[in-house]
Parts: C-alpha cells; structure tokens; sequence
C-alpha cells in the first residue's frame, strides 16, 4: 500500500508540472517576443531569448495607443463590477437562505436560471436596454449588465446555510436586526469565499471584451482588451508589440490574484467544504 501511495504521488506531481509546463510556455514565448526587436519576431530557427533584450515594443505600445485611459476605464468598470456583484449576492444570499417569505424558493430558482442562458444570447436585449437609458458608450452602460452573478449567488447561498442558526439567534437576542446579522455574523465568518469569488468577478470584467466591444464606441472610453485590438488594428501586425499590450493588460489581475491567493484558496476550499 505504501508502494502504492508513493507511486501516485510520484504520478501526480509529475502530472501538475507536465501541465505547468505546458501553461507556462505561452506566456514565456510571450514574454520571450515582447523582450526583442520587431525585426526578430519572425526569423528562424525560433530563439526562445533574444538578442539583445530591448523594451522597444512596451515603449511603442505605451506611446502609440491610449493605453494610460484604457487602463483607468479597466481598473474603474472591474472594481465596480466587483463592489456591486459582492454587494448583490450578498443580500440576495442572505435572504434566500435565512429569510422565509412567500414565493422565495421559486424566486431562487428563477435567479439560478441565469445559468442557462449564455451572455452571448443576451447582448441585443441588453444592448436595447443600455440605448434606451442613454447608456451606450458610458463606463455605467459597461458596469450594470455584469453585476448579477448567479453563482455568486448561489456560492454565498450554500455557504450561508451551512452556518449554525445559533449564531443568527444568539445576535437576534442581542437586539441585531437582519443587517447587523448579515455584515457583523454572517460577513466576517464568510470572508475568505468573499475574497474568493471577488477575485474571480474582477478578472472575469478586466478580461471582458464581447460587451465593452458592443457598447463602446469612442477610444477614450474603452477598456484594455478592447483597446489592444484598436492598436493592432490601427498600426499593423507588431508581434512584439502585440505581446507586450497583451503582458501589460495582463499585469493587473495577475498582481491581484498573487496578493490574494491564499484568501482564494481558503474560499474555495471553505466553499467545498474542506479545511485548508
């Protein structure tokens, strides 16, 4: 048995660095082609280092496009995606699973048939929606349509009924009203899933392209991948430039993810049920 134990170890870590490997060396070709002049990008046999390293194509990039603004519009549309999807699967959760009122089970499943329906199918509606409040082209008209999340939903909701009901009649007792047991009981002990499923609404707007392309018009108000393509578009094909936007429009959610990443880890894990 302990033979056994071993060799699945063995197999196991060689596995998760075989499939490390494999996600690693794009980004390192990546990083790789924006490190060296244009002219190199192309030639052969491929050099995975140049020679020599020059920050030409991160120059080019920064001063050719609006990428200071498309940054901004990033950082302000994923914080606002972020703040107001926690907020609304939060109370939503909250009420699902401790509030008992007429219709709220149908009303819960009815919230969780979002998770049939693709975005993709919702864009002409939601596009209609966004022109007939004078949206279109607006940070506002890029934020509202991502900011119900159903799995957020329903992630705090499973997570909320695995607290003991002591803990709400303890604070009841006490005086607390629903909201003072949702943000002082209910918020502290599900911190590390709100870390958790923050991180991942926020990449998941930083790296948003579909709806900000079809309801930004003008440079000045779009964001970092939708940006990126107006460079490419508008200069040629630049392989090291193209990488090095792509490295730079990148930078931002992998900060974020390496800074929480043990909070990610406990959310998950808290979420599964499992002790980290």
């Amino acid at each position: 048995m302990k033979n056994k134990v071993t060799f699945a170890a063995v197999l196991a870590t060689l596995s998760t660095l075989a499939l490390a490997v494999v996600w690693a060396l794009p980004l390192l070709w990546a990083a790789s082609t924006a490190l060296r002049p244009e002219e190199q990008t192309v030639i052969t046999p491929l050099q995975w280092l140049p020679h020599p390293f020059v920050f030409g194509a991160f120059a080019h990039v920064l001063s050719v496009g609006n990428l200071p603004v498309w940054f901004i519009n990033s950082a302000v549309t994923a914080i606002a995606v972020t703040v107001i999807t926690i907020a609304i699967s939060l109370t939503a959760a909250y009420a699902f699973s401790q509030l008992r009122f007429a219709g709220g089970t149908t009303l819960f499943w009815l919230a969780m048939v979002g998770f049939m329906f693709p975005f993709e199918a919702l864009l002409i509606p939601l596009f209609r929606e966004m022109h007939s409040f004078g949206l279109t082209n607006t940070l506002s008209g890029i934020v509202l349509p991502q900011v119900v999340s159903p799995v957020a939903i329903f992630v705090f909701k499973q997570f909320f009924d695995q607290i003991p009901k002591d803990f709400k009649e303890a604070a009841i007792l006490d005086g607390a009203s629903e909201w003072s047991v949702l943000f002082r009981v209910f918020l502290p002990l599900s911190k590390n899933i709100v870390y958790a499923v923050a991180i991942v609404v926020f990449i998941g707007a930083w790296n948003n392209f579909l709806w900000p392309f079809i309801i930004v018009t003008t440079p000045n108000m779009m964001t970092v991948p939708v940006g990126l393509t107006q460079v490419q578009d508008a200069y040629g094909v630049r392989y090291a430039s193209d990488m090095a936007a792509a490295l730079l429009g990148g930078i931002p959610v992998a900060l974020a993810y390496l800074v929480f990443q043990r909070r990610v880890t406990q959310g998950f894990l808290a979420a599964t049920g499992l002790k980290g």
